[in-house]
């Protein structure tokens, strides 16, 4: 058996593979609305990814097989959070922002700015509401540029359910940024 670091046909997978590294971030951002949970799923499916080089099929949507797997990984990690006992933050915690801008005379000023940079805005805050299913395939269409098809394959479901999902998380998206929009106004 030839060492895996020189075969050929395992170069060409890692290059494709890490071509795609910007698409997988980008849903694994999207599918756990936070930063270092997408860093985390990203690294484990390129993990599971590589560990697992020899049953991708070459010629085949490598984009859909690693989404797949980050999708599996995704559900894996939201079942294990389900399962586990809500824990309480420390009560320091809790002044954490206060302490860090100084207790300053300026620090509502410091305050608000800090939430306008680090608001994701209404069309993130819209799409963390919906619900899981919804969310993926608004995810996996609008915002990674798959096919129908394509997300009915990392999904594993019809594509006539992609597209009623599809359908109706946009709906809910519209009506939740309308109600955003008319709460600004007033």
């Amino acid at each position: 058996m030839a060492d895996d670091a020189s075969d050929p046909a395992r170069l060409a997978f890692d290059e494709q593979a890490l071509a795609l590294a910007d698409d997988v971030w980008r849903v694994a951002r999207r599918l756990t609305r936070d930063l270092q949970a997408a860093e985390d799923l990203v690294q484990e499916a390129y993990a599971r990814a590589f560990r697992s080089w020899r049953s991708y099929e070459p010629g085949t949507n490598m984009r859909a097989w690693l989404l797949r797997i980050l999708h599996n990984l995704a559900i894996d990690n939201a079942r294990k959070q389900q399962r586990a006992p809500e824990q309480l933050g420390l009560e320091a915690d809790d002044y954490y922002l206060y302490d860090r801008l100084g207790g300053a005379k300026n620090a509502v000023a410091d305050v608000d700015r800090l939430v306008e940079r680090l608001s994701p805005g209404p069309v993130l805050d819209a799409l963390s509401e919906l619900s899981l299913p919804f969310r993926e395939v608004v995810v996996l269409v609008d915002l990674g540029d798959l096919s129908y098809q394509e997300a009915a394959d990392v999904l594993d479901i019809p594509v006539g359910t992609v597209m009623s999902r599809l359908h109706r998380g946009r709906r809910v998206l519209k009506k939740a940024l309308a109600d955003a929009a008319g709460e600004d106004a007033a």
